[in-house]
């Protein structure tokens, strides 16, 4: 993968990053970082922000733009929605509430034949986390004081869901039906909403 790539990796998983810890994660020299954050705002894919600090110049963070975020979207976004409106018009909306259905049978279906011999729940939401990668959601897990939390930090499906909102409310049923009742989940960051990724929140069920 490109350097260029990788940092636009880099930051669509952080929110924002500095020539600093890019250098640093790409292991190349800082001038060699922003000499590619350079490029890539040349491109309109990055935009920057000067934060002051209590000594010296002020550190420069880097963080995607509208295009850049746009550069993570599905490539046949707009196909699928077309698909959507087709089947709407034809089969009525209870027709395309059923599609989205029978899609959140068969992801959760493949989910579960991977992790219903998972018993511990870090490692359950581990293999979660893999499988979302695999679907192109750029998913993380972490570890809070109270239970975890699952970020994805882009939606492969965001054009449609947000056609089609029963494609995200499938998202949180699907999580909920893995997990089981013993566990909580609530969404607390939503792309469809206008935040930059989706989080849940995972906690024991009082």
């Amino acid at each position: 993968m490109k350097a260029t790539e990788q940092i636009l990796q880099i930051i669509k998983r952080e929110g924002s990053a500095n020539a600093k810890s890019i250098a640093t994660a790409l292991d190349i020299t800082s001038m060699g970082a922003r000499q590619h954050l350079q490029q890539l705002q040349d491109k309109g894919l990055l935009r920057f922000e000067d934060v002051k600090v209590k000594v010296g110049r002020p550190n420069r963070h880097w963080s995607l733009t509208a295009k850049g975020h746009s550069h993570f979207a599905d490539r046949h976004g707009d196909l699928t929605v077309q698909f959507i409106d087709a089947i709407e018009e034809l089969y009525g909306e209870d027709g395309l509430n059923k599609v989205a259905l029978l899609r959140s049978e068969r992801t959760l279906d493949a989910y579960q034949e991977q992790l219903s011999a998972i018993t511990n729940i870090e490692e359950k939401l581990n293999a979660l986390v893999m499988l979302r990668e695999r679907d192109g959601y750029i998913a993380e897990l972490f570890v809070d004081s109270d239970g975890y939390t699952l970020v994805e930090n882009h939606c492969p499906i965001c054009k449609a869901a947000t056609r089609c909102d029963m494609l995200c409310q499938s998202e949180l049923t699907i999580f909920k039906t893995l997990l089981g009742s013993n566990y909580s989940i609530i969404r607390t960051e939503h792309i469809i909403s206008g935040q930059r990724r989706c989080s849940y929140k995972i906690t024991t069920a009082q």
